[in-house]
């Protein structure tokens, strides 16, 4: 499930878990935000607003207050000797995506632990002792004399 959000006259396509960067808000770290919500989709329906999507709840809480990298403006005239160099650095809040609703859609579970799950070791990367010791971990019989090739091979073998 996602949403697109409006703040700080920028849209952002959002799901549960998210951490974005919007425009400074006048919130304390640890505060929750409501955002207003142009579209939901959810369940293999979307809803689009007018302007904005009644019912929908987008929250989020403030998990920073920052300036971003400094932009460095430079300008310059050929044959004139105008030089002028000046810098900015934009304020933002740093949100985390708490929860997404919208009548009987609920967000799921953050998506970025899902992908982590997932997730298997290298065993491409590894050295000949990180190998074996990933085999005796899991468990898993092998030759330690062997080459490295014929140890991934019997680990993935064991792994299935």
């Amino acid at each position: 499930m996602y949403a697109v959000i409006a703040s700080g006259g920028k849209q952002y396509k959002v799901a549960n878990g998210d951490v974005i960067n919007v425009e400074l808000l006048k919130k304390e770290v640890g505060d929750t935000v409501a955002f207003d919500v142009l579209a939901v989709s959810g369940n293999g329906t979307t809803v689009i607003g007018k302007p904005t999507v009644d019912g929908a709840v987008v929250e989020g809480k403030v998990l920073e207050n920052g300036k971003a990298k400094k932009v460095v403006i430079y300008k310059y005239k050929a044959k004139k000797d105008y030089r002028k160099k000046i810098g900015h650095r934009q304020p933002y809040t740093q949100v985390e995506i708490t929860n997404i609703a919208y009548g009987d859609m609920k967000a799921e579970a953050p998506r970025k632990e899902a992908a982590a799950e997932e997730k298997k070791p290298s065993l491409k990367s590894m050295k000949k002792a990180e190998l074996i010791e990933f085999a005796k971990e899991h468990n898993i019989e092998i030759d330690e004399t062997a080459t490295n090739a014929e140890l991934i091979a019997s680990i993935e073998a064991g792994l299935e």
